[in-house]
């Protein structure tokens, strides 16, 4: 199996990191930010981390990474697979779907680090 490298970010705080596959949550995915219950919690929190799985295609979208994750993986250059994953601020889907991913990949017998680039920066205001 190969070693992965996850890093979840927020688009409003930088530009994306680079890697293989960036994967853009933006825009298809209910952002928690908008629940003022959630707003000001993160990926640490249950509450948060539920919303953001129980999102419809969300699973889907976890399972088709780690398939193309794979794919690279088995590439004649394999090496290290870089997957960046990105929401607005950083602190809410980026890192719930950095760590299903990981899961799935660990799961399936990858090695897997991850870092949250912006999980610990302050909520953006919009």
């Amino acid at each position: 199996m190969s070693t992965v490298e996850i890093v979840s970010f927020g688009y409003l705080h930088d530009a994306p990191p680079d890697a293989h596959l960036t994967i853009d949550l933006r825009h298809h995915f209910r952002d928690p930010h908008v629940s003022p219950e959630l707003r000001y919690m993160s990926a640490d929190d249950e509450p948060v981390r539920n919303a953001v799985m129980g999102t419809p295609g969300i699973a889907a979208l976890v399972a088709a990474t780690a398939t193309a994750v794979a794919a690279f993986a088995a590439g004649p250059s394999a090496g290290t697979v870089r997957v960046a994953d990105g929401c607005a601020g950083g602190r809410h889907r980026a890192p719930t779907f950095a760590r299903a991913l990981a899961d799935r990949l660990t799961a399936a017998g990858h090695t897997v680090t991850v870092h949250h680039r912006d999980l610990g920066k302050g909520v953006v205001q919009r």
